[in-house]
């Protein structure tokens, strides 16, 4: 007999919330979902993106706009309260995607550059889930699959310099993304993993507290809406890990085979 993880997700009629939707990787998953007939709750700061969005999509009425920052309890309050509405008091699927970067020498940063990454990147997708749970037990008791999907990066497996905060933010997210899957896997509530490399977006455009002058090394990269399709097989299949590019998964798996060997290969040369 499968396990409740195992059984595949459908998005039809689902209901899903998407955070960090106004460009990149969300803005590409809401569409796919919407045009397989999800409701989906999209969360961002930019009320004109997030209106460019709906328009983008084949059936507008099916994205409901919530315009707040994803560190805020208020607006995570107000995805919730939509999300009931539409759901009936249940949540088919959270994808915390939301998320910031910084560029720079550890040694060289403030303390506030490290807690404003792991806001966004950590705690935020922490809270969120913490609030969806009741929801997304509420559709497993109903013999649905429901299903939270952290976006992380190849960098929260093999940490690279001069992003220490934002190698921080994805490990602790990786770690803590595999206690919560253990401790809801007879639950039927499924717990994904995605890790992509480097991704075409606005995501560089607001790196946090850093110089404009410093430039982001990437092995690989992927257009964000190549990353969503895979996001959202993973989701529909259950899967509970994928690492994405070529590059990326080199990156990784390199580093299970020979940590010493990868220190060697990205430690920082002196000018």
């Amino acid at each position: 007999m499968p396990l409740p993880f195992q059984q595949v997700w459908s998005p039809e009629d689902s209901v899903a919330i998407v955070t960090g939707a106004s460009s990149g990787i969300g803005w590409e998953l809401t569409r796919l979902l919407v045009a397989e007939r999800s409701h989906v709750i999209v969360v961002a700061r930019r009320r004109e993106r997030l209106l460019e969005l709906a328009e983008t999509c084949d059936q507008p009425d099916r994205v409901h706009l919530v315009v707040g920052d994803v560190t805020q309890a208020g607006t995570r309050d107000e995805a919730m309260s939509l999300a009931d509405d539409l759901g009936n008091g249940g949540l088919d699927l959270l994808v915390n995607n939301a998320g910031v970067g910084a560029i720079g020498p550890f040694a060289e940063a403030s303390a506030e550059r490290m807690r404003k990454v792991m806001e966004v990147n950590f705690f935020a997708p922490v809270e969120w889930t913490r609030a969806a749970m009741p929801r997304l037990r509420c559709v497993a008791e109903r013999g649905k699959r429901s299903v939270v999907c952290n976006i992380g990066s190849v960098l929260g497996h093999r940490a690279v310099p001069d992003k220490s905060e934002y190698c921080a933010s994805k490990f602790a997210l990786h770690g803590w993304n595999d206690s919560l899957r253990a401790e809801l896997i007879h639950d039927g509530i499924g717990v994904t993993l995605v890790s992509p490399s480097t991704t075409q977006s606005e995501f560089f455009d607001a790196l946090v507290d850093t110089d404009p002058n410093q430039k982001s090394k990437s092995i690989g990269s992927w257009p964000p809406s190549r990353v969503a399709t895979a996001t959202l097989d993973a989701i529909k299949r259950g899967r509970s890990e994928v690492i994405l590019s070529l590059g990326g998964k080199a990156l990784v798996y390199a580093d299970r085979v020979s940590p010493p060997v990868m220190n060697g290969i990205l430690a920082k040369r002196g000018d």
